[in-house]
């Protein structure tokens, strides 16, 4: 699903400090997400955030630089699924649900 929210965006680095940053929630699904950030975040880097009724966690698989900033590809951990029944971005554009209704 492609959508628009932002959310605070929390790992520790290689020195194990805190981090926090404003990510763009740029697309969710099931098992993960995409965000985009001004930084980098390293492959690998355990990452949170939380919403008013779930706390996501996963781990970076991607991190690339596009045009804009850094796009973060986030795995959910096992514990962790995304629903629209536990948390809704402000934008949310379900590509699926569009093109049935273009067919109709």
């Amino acid at each position: 699903m492609l959508c628009a929210d932002m959310v605070e965006l929390r790992w520790e680095d290689e020195r194990r400090q805190p981090q926090r940053v404003t990510a763009l929630l740029e697309d969710i699904s099931v098992y993960g997400a995409c965000l985009q950030l001004e930084n980098p975040v390293p492959l690998g880097t355990k990452v949170e955030w939380d919403s008013p009724k779930q706390s996501f966690s996963g781990v970076v698989r991607y991190c690339v630089y596009r045009e804009i900033g850094f796009f973060v590809g986030v795995e959910f951990s096992d514990a962790c699924r995304w629903s629209k029944k536990t948390f809704m971005p402000l934008h949310l554009l379900d590509l699926e649900r569009l093109v049935s209704k273009k067919k109709l």
